[in-house]
Parts: C-alpha cells; sequence; structure tokens
C-alpha cells in the first residue's frame, strides 16, 4: 500500500520509448513522493497460466513498459535527481524465460522456455523446485529519466541518464542520483524483478509487477555524469551465509570470460544438482552474481560466476 498523502501514477500510463516531448502524467514539488503501479516486463502478455508458446509469440512492440513520466517542478538540466527508493509491494507470482536471440549465451539457446515462480506465504523466498529456494529482493530494472536529445528512444539499453540498468541492489533503502537532461527531469520505472543475479545471464530475471514508492527530489550541490547510488547496508542476501561455488571464465575478451564463467556454472549444476542445461541456465540469470575479478593482467581478464549454496534445500 502506498504511503498516505502519495500520488499515485496508475498501471495505464506506461510507455516502451523515452522521450523529451512526452507529456507528464503527473506533476510533483521536490520532496514528494510518488507511488508507480508497475507493469511486468512481458506488458501483461505472460501470466500465471503462460506456457513456452506465449513466450514464442511475444509481441515486442509491448515489451519492458515503464510507468510515468513524473515531471518535477523546478528540475531542469544540470541537476541531480534523487530517487530513494522507499517501498516495493508484494506479488503472487513471477516468471523467467528464455527468449530467442536473446541473453549472454543466445547461440547456445535458440528456443524458448518459461519458468513460472510461485513465493511463500511472506514473499520472502521464489520458489523454483523444492529443494531449491531464492531469496526475494524486489527492485525495478528500469528507471531513470528522458534522455536530452530529441525523439524516442528504445527503453531497453541503459543510458547515461538511467534505464534498464538492472542493478539489483536499488532495494528499499537505496538512494539513486540520476543527471537531469530536461525541464521537469520526466522521470519513469518499471520492469519490476523480485530476484536477480548480476549480469541477468538468460536476460530476464524473476520479472514480475510490483509497486513503487519513491522519493523525489532534486539537488544542486551534486554533479553526476552517470547514474550513481547508495546503498544502507552491506551487499548480500539471505542466502550469503551458507557460502559460495564459485566459476571462472578465463579470455582476452571481457564479454567471452562472462560466457564461459556461465557455462562453466552451468555444467555444475547439470552435473552436480541434476538440473537441465535450461533451468541451469535460468538459476544463473536470477540467482548467480558475476563479478569481474581482474583486467590488468593482460592479454586475459577473468570473470567469476558466484553461486550461493544457500539456495539449496537438504
Amino acid at each position: 500500500m502506498p504511503f498516505e498523502g502519495v500520488k499515485t501514477v496508475h498501471d495505464v500510463h506506461v510507455h516502451t520509448d523515452w522521450d523529451r516531448d512526452r507529456e507528464p502524467v503527473l506533476e510533483v514539488d521536490p520532496g514528494s513522493e510518488v507511488h508507480l503501479e508497475i507493469v511486468d516486463a512481458s506488458g501483461g502478455q505472460l501470466h500465471a497460466g503462460s506456457t513456452v508458446d506465449d513466450v514464442a509469440n511475444l509481441d515486442f512492440e509491448r515489451v519492458n513498459p515503464v510507468t510515468g513520466p513524473v515531471h518535477v517542478r523546478g528540475a531542469k538540466p544540470g541537476d541531480v535527481l534523487e530517487v530513494r527508493i522507499l517501498e516495493l509491494g508484494r506479488c503472487d507470482w513471477g516468471w523467467t524465460a528464455l527468449i530467442p536471440g536473446f541473453g549472454l549465451l543466445a547461440d547456445a539457446y535458440p528456443e524458448p522456455e518459461l519458468k513460472i515462480w510461485s513465493f511463500d506465504d511472506a514473499m520472502r523466498e521464489a520458489v523454483f523446485r523444492d529443494d531449491v529456494r531464492i531469496p526475494v529482493r524486489p527492485f525495478p530494472g528500469t528507471i531513470g529519466v528522458a534522455p536530452a536529445e530529441p525523439g524516442p528512444h528504445g527503453v531497453v539499453p541503459p543510458r547515461s541518464v538511467g534505464g534498464n540498468m538492472d542493478v539489483r541492489h536499488l532495494t528499499a533503502g537505496a538512494t539513486l542520483y540520476l543527471p537531469v537532461a530536461v525541464d521537469g527531469a520526466l522521470f519513469s520505472a518499471g520492469d519490476t524483478h523480485a530476484a536477480q543475479g548480476d549480469g541477468e545471464a538468460c536476460g530476464t530475471a524473476i520479472e514480475t509487477s510490483l509497486d513503487l514508492t519513491v522519493r523525489l527530489d532534486v539537488r544542486r550541490d551534486l554533479r553526476v555524469r552517470q547514474p550513481q547510488f547508495e546503498l544502507p547496508g552491506p551487499l548480500g542476501s539471505e542466502g550469503d551465509a551458507s557460502g559460495f561455488r564459485v566459476t571462472t571464465g578465463v579470455a582476452p575478451d571481457l564479454m567471452e570470460a562472462a560466457r564461459l564463467a556461465v557455462r562453466h556454472m552451468i555444467e555444475v549444476l547439470v552435473e552436480e544438482h541434476g538440473f537441465a542445461e535450461t533451468e541451469a541456465y535460468m538459476l544463473c540469470s536470477v540467482a548467480v552474481d558475476l563479478k569481474i575479478h581482474e583486467l590488468v593482467d593482460a592479454p586475459n581478464w577473468v570473470v567469476g560466476a558466484f553461486l550461493p549454496k544457500g539456495i539449496f534445500r537438504r
């Protein structure tokens, strides 16, 4: 539920591109709290009863909608929009999919797949199978303001003004700083996730519809050229205390090193935990964190894939 006195932007006010000339659906003063109703990344095309055929037939013109935009009075180019993430609501189900042509290993997994997730009653864990549960840490995958350049711009790539960054640490309590490029900033958010690993390897997280409450303020004592954020505490999740299984990728190309790290983790999940390859790939996307270990010892770079052991139940 939104906080008392919070202004609401309903889920009918969605758009699938960034445009500096888009009319705002709400105008607020700096310091206002805004409640946004977020539609899942499929744009409502997938549901709890969906099958893999629904993934194959997605209309990509409707994918990755964001709610907004919100005009913040007084915000000018050169200012910083401070976005305090106050609260994310709850949901009953989510989805993860392999979408043909999309993801870190798209060439190896060309066929569509779909996983429908359920959550425990407290929405603390997402259930992959009886012995595998993922801690729920909801966040908006897409959050940003309008770019300075005129015309529509795709919502899928991240930009210097934010957008589809998929930073899993932007949970409740985090503060995001965005460079303002147009009058009023024109803030929007969407693509909410119940959980995700750093890297979102297969291209989707645990996608779900979640309401988001933020406080929007204008800062003139800061200068940021691209998004920055502050976190209220340590990184991690409930699964971290049990330790990690880590695979690495070593290659002269950073993307290839990341691919190798994920491929090796898929092998671990298949051989040691009995997953099908496509299941293992999706699990990497929602639970495994990719980390850069070194970028200085040419000609090869090292990327690690961190699997938290705590997601497994005996």
